[in-house]
């Protein structure tokens, strides 16, 4: 049954990717309002699904927590890597071709899509409680990022409907990614004792390093303080689930 549920949500991930089409109806000035606070809840979400549900799930099968933590630091330092030499996230002051990189855009969305379908198949293979809270985590960071990702690919020249398209095809490997994650857990021994430590060091890499500098750029006073109340937000849901799912 958890299977089902973790295609479910893969796919719900993958649909996310659709939402290019709100940026196309907001004015850029009410979408600018909300992209600080979708990243405040982002960053949230993150550091909560991975310091209320990842770490803690990961202790029971480690009898020393110092091997867990280098999990954690290695999945911080493969982040790290792979948004340095792969060009993950977005052209940053505008040194690199944009036409060439919008098609390196899809491809690691691509990866990073499976990436994250096999964090959530790993999830619900340990527990319903896990897979819930591994999806609201990647839900909230895809959100702002699918958005990001929309607006690459109209720079680079794509027109809205093959943006849309492909930026939808670049998201499926989301589900494959499940499937496989499921697979390997329930097969491979050790496979999810080492993976959701190393999910979790990746979700603290992308609210520390992508998603909180954002929030600092924010010179708006007001706006500030409602990123930072988003940001408490997103951890405060994950908290809600943890209790929710445990009582």
């Amino acid at each position: 049954m958890n299977f089902i549920f973790a295609v479910i949500a893969s796919i719900i991930v993958s649909l996310i990717s659709l939402i290019g089409i709100v940026s196309l109806l907001l004015k850029e000035k009410l979408l600018n309002k909300l992209l600080i606070l979708l990243i405040g809840f982002s960053a949230g979400g993150l550091i909560g699904g991975a310091f209320l549900h990842l770490i803690p799930e990961s202790l029971e099968f480690y009898k020393d927590a110092t091997h867990l933590f280098l999990y954690v630091i290695l999945g911080f330092l493969i982040f790290f890597f792979m948004e340095k030499y792969f060009y993950w996230r977005h052209c940053h002051e505008g040194h690199c071709n944009i036409h060439a990189f919008t098609y390196l855009n899809l491809i690691g969305d691509g990866i990073h899509n499976f990436l994250d379908g096999i964090i959530i198949g790993t999830s619900f293979a340990t527990s319903l409680e896990l897979g819930i809270a591994s999806t609201l985590a990647i839900v909230m960071h895809e959100i702002p990022q699918e958005i990001g990702d929309f607006g690459v690919l109209i720079y680079g020249g794509f027109s809205k409907m093959k943006a849309l398209t492909f930026n939808f095809l670049s998201a499926l490997t989301a589900v494959a990614g499940t499937m496989a994650g499921y697979y390997f857990s329930s097969r491979v021994s050790g496979f999810s004792n080492a993976l959701l430590p190393i999910a979790a060091g990746g979700f603290i890499y992308i609210a520390a390093c992508d998603l909180i500098p954002e929030m600092h750029k924010e010179i708006n006073k007001t706006k500030s303080v409602f990123s930072v109340l988003a940001f408490i937000l997103g951890i405060g849901l994950m908290y809600l689930v943890k209790a929710g799912c445990c009582h």
